[in-house]
């Protein structure tokens, strides 16, 4: 069971969450914080039936997220690859040679929404009645980052057919009941909010329509409660249940398509959003369906997650930010104590070295890890690198990301770099050589 939060951090994320669902006016809201596998705090606001921690609520693009998790578990099954064409295993779409990674990380250049009515508020049907064309390819392959429900609506297929069932069925099968999420449904099981609209100029709501978006449900379509949101956030911090391979999920959420040393920024991964919040790197997903807002995101180094569940259809804070601040600021984190481990390496590969005039440290780290970057206060390039199966030093993060680095005696060779002993070394391979004055 998680260790309960303090009474002091307790009342802090109350009145976090009582404002945003009085200033959001949103007819109720409830959120959680989650350490140690499940709720560690939770609150509802509002009309909201108790428990609170057992009302469903529509979970949007949370959705999305699910169905990356079966997708990965057919690639680590050797059922596809991510550099796979989609036609390979789902003919007949004008996305035919985008890959299944470029749908995962939303490059595939597709449209944002299906054609066709409003698949969020109306009822969808199968693959063939979205008539899709060449019209919804609004994008070149891998030229931008393009938000895409249609993508993922693919994804679903992708997986329903690979399978041999349906889309709910597999997210069942194979994420929602290993992870205990037994409250995670298409559909609304009682108790459920009701979805609603919040008019802009007075306190009165309406009702939003709710229905099976068909093809597209993979994009949008569950529901859960906070106790099940709760869960998932636990599953995004490494409690993965044999659901995937812990290396699978931090590979979903290595951020496509950006520079994660820069100092803020926000990236997808592979069906998760990536955010640089605070000096913080956070994992999850946001999620807006007509009548719900929904959040879920993750901070992996400190073991913390926040959830939120709404029923409006726009206008909340999403407080899972906020209430990671307030948890880590209150309760941080009280990291495991340093012990002395093995090098990976001879310890005199270990220490200073030279990149022309500039000098990089490579050290040891955690886990059996090397670690190549400037010194401190000096600007520069930082990787870490592991042993792979084949004995190979691969970059895991940063500019050298699945670059190899080899170690000799004299000198470092990472991506046609050389670094060396002493600046420029004349003894090492230096690519350009050294001028025969040497340093004058």
């Amino acid at each position: 069971m998680p260790e309960p939060v303090l009474p002091t951090t307790a009342r802090t994320m109350l009145a976090r969450v009582a404002r945003a669902q009085r200033d959001g006016r949103a007819p109720s809201l409830v959120a959680g914080v989650v350490r140690d596998g499940g709720l560690a705090w939770s609150a509802g606001r509002g009309a909201v039936a108790e428990p609170h921690t057992d009302v469903q609520y529509r979970l949007g693009s949370i959705s999305k997220t699910v169905t990356a998790v079966v997708v990965m578990r057919l690639r680590d099954e050797g059922r596809l690859a991510l550099d796979d064409p989609l036609e390979r295993h789902l003919p007949g779409t004008p996305f035919g040679e985008r890959t299944v990674g470029q749908l995962l990380s939303h490059l595939a250049g597709a449209s944002a929404e299906s054609p066709g009515g409003w698949w969020e508020r109306v009822p969808g049907g199968p693959l063939e009645e979205l008539g899709l064309g060449d019209d919804d390819v609004v994008l070149g392959a891998a030229r931008r980052f393009h938000y895409s429900n249609l993508g993922f609506g693919l994804l679903g297929e992708l997986v329903a057919r690979l399978r041999g069932t349906s889309w709910e069925e597999a997210v069942r099968a194979e994420v929602l009941a290993p992870l205990g999420m037994t409250r995670t449904t298409p559909r609304p099981v009682a108790p459920a909010a009701d979805g609603t609209a919040v008019h802009p100029w007075a306190d009165v709501v309406l009702a939003e329509p709710e229905h099976h978006a068909g093809v597209m449900a993979a994009a949008g379509q569950l529901w859960a409660t906070l106790t099940d949101l709760g869960r998932f956030a636990a599953f995004l911090l490494g409690d993965t249940a044999d659901v995937l391979d812990p290396a699978t999920l931090e590979e979903m959420t290595e951020p496509a398509g950006v520079d994660s040393s820069a100092a803020g920024w926000s990236a997808y991964g592979l069906g998760v959003q990536v955010l640089r919040v605070d000096g913080r790197t956070l994992v999850g997903h946001g999620g807006s369906m007509p009548g719900f807002l929904a959040g879920v995101f993750v901070d992996r180094d400190e073991q913390t997650g926040a959830v939120s569940l709404a029923n409006a259809t726009s206008g909340v804070d999403p407080v899972v930010f906020g209430l990671l601040a307030d948890l880590r600021a209150a309760e941080p984190r009280i990291v495991e104590a340093w012990a002395p481990s093995p090098s990976p390496v001879p310890l005199g590969s270990l220490g200073v070295w030279y990149w022309g005039p500039s000098p990089y440290v490579l050290r040891a780290v955690a886990g059996g890890r090397l670690h190549l970057g400037p010194l401190p206060g000096r600007g520069g390039r930082a990787s870490r690198f592991s042993r792979d199966e084949d004995g190979r030093w691969v970059g895991l993060d940063g500019y050298y990301a699945g670059e190899t680095l080899r170690i000799a005696d004299d000198h470092l060779d990472l991506g046609t770099f050389v670094f060396t002993r002493t600046p420029y070394d004349p003894a090492a391979p230096v690519p350009g050589g050294v001028h025969e004055e040497g340093w004058r």
